[in-house]
């Protein structure tokens, strides 16, 4: 069975989506505000909530980490500096993940290196993200696979060969993997989705969850997935969409993120069961609409039934038109009059029927 537990909360094909509010650096280095993200979130029905883990130091060659990073999205002179302001330490993510408890959402965060996947898993998070960037990166894919816990990886900026050797290397060390179909564009247009590989992905790991990680823009490409198969989704979450940063302006405010897991709730309702079935509400339309099979004149009993002695006409409380063949050719009981219903009670049995006209 294709099925992914994450913090006794069980993904699978019957199972509502499993949405993830990206938070990642949306909280610009404030506690408060990643508190108020975190609060959001919950209330508006998100299954998760996510930060970034980096350590800047070992992650960034010496050149990029002291590079000039000046203008609005800048919060520090050098690139470094930029990213140590925006990292949260052992204080703010045990915070953070009190309270995540205490509203019932699961809380984790993406790891870019070694050594963020050891704090995670020293914090014992629930989930551990390998975002895009490391989808070729399989000795980070191997190390976090070796942490024991579920892994939810995002596969933007890959072709299916590099897909294949990303979970050849997680799957042999860890089954608990979900793929999510991503595009790293921010934001991402709809002709850049490709929302139709989430079919590609579950014919090929067939006991591996998928799901979609959007940077695009609203809900509607979140809840298509969900109907292509996808059960986990992800994205961005903020305050403000107005605000400085390369990711608010493609986020979701708490109001649109509510939208959008109302929306998925209706998607699987919508789905239904793979039986064709007759609604219970379809009957009165059905009867209105619908067609019975009607002696088109009077007809004296003994009577053989042709096409001309038989309309179709509404309602349809009575012998469906598909049964025509089973009329025709058969004699009347008894006499009807025009519009009367033709009924299998008022034919002769077939056997008594040989030799009349």
């Amino acid at each position: 069975m294709r099925a992914l537990t994450v913090n006794q909360r069980t993904i699978s094909d019957d199972s509502d989506a499993y949405v993830i509010a990206e938070i990642g650096h949306n909280h610009e280095g404030d506690l408060g505000k990643a508190e108020e993200l975190v609060r959001q979130a919950a209330a508006a029905g998100a299954g998760a909530v996510k930060l970034q883990k980096r350590d800047n130091r070992s992650l960034f060659t010496r050149e990029m980490y002291d590079s000039p990073y000046t203008g609005r999205n800048s919060f520090g002179p050098t690139y470094g500096a930029h990213r140590e302001f925006l990292e949260f330490g052992t204080h703010e993510y045990t915070y953070l993940q009190q309270l995540s408890a205490e509203l019932g959402v699961d809380f984790f965060s993406t790891a870019f290196d070694f050594a963020s996947v050891d704090f995670l898993a020293e914090l014992d998070v629930p989930a551990i993200k390998i975002a895009s960037g490391d989808i070729r990166n399989t000795p980070l894919l191997a190390y976090a696979a070796k942490a024991g816990k579920p892994l939810i990886v995002s596969t933007g900026g890959a072709d299916m060969e590099v897909v294949r050797r990303a979970v050849g290397t997680v799957l042999p060390l860890n089954p608990d993997l979900a793929l999510l179909q991503c595009t790293a564009m921010y934001p991402a247009e709809p002709e850049e989705l490709n929302l139709a590989v989430l079919g590609t992905y579950r014919a090929e790991f067939p006991d591996t969850v998928v799901g979609f990680s959007g940077h695009d823009l609203g809900p509607w490409a979140a809840w298509t997935a969900y109907a292509l198969g996808a059960r986990v989704v992800e994205k961005h979450v903020t305050l403000d969409c107005t605000r400085p940063g390369s990711d608010h302006k493609f986020s979701m405010e708490q109001a649109a993120l509510t939208e959008l897991v109302d929306g998925l709730g209706r998607v699987r309702r919508s789905l239904g069961g793979r039986d064709k079935v007759v609604q219970p509400g379809e009957r009165p339309a059905m009867l209105k609409m619908g067609k019975k099979l009607v002696a088109q004149r009077d007809l004296p009993a003994g009577h053989r039934l042709s096409l001309e002695d038989v309309a179709i006409k509404s309602p349809g409380d009575g012998l469906t038109p598909d049964r025509l063949a089973d009329v025709v050719g058969r004699h009347l009981s008894g006499p009807l009059a025009a519009d009367a219903d033709i009924t299998l009670d008022v034919l002769m049995e077939m056997d008594s029927d040989a030799g009349r006209d």
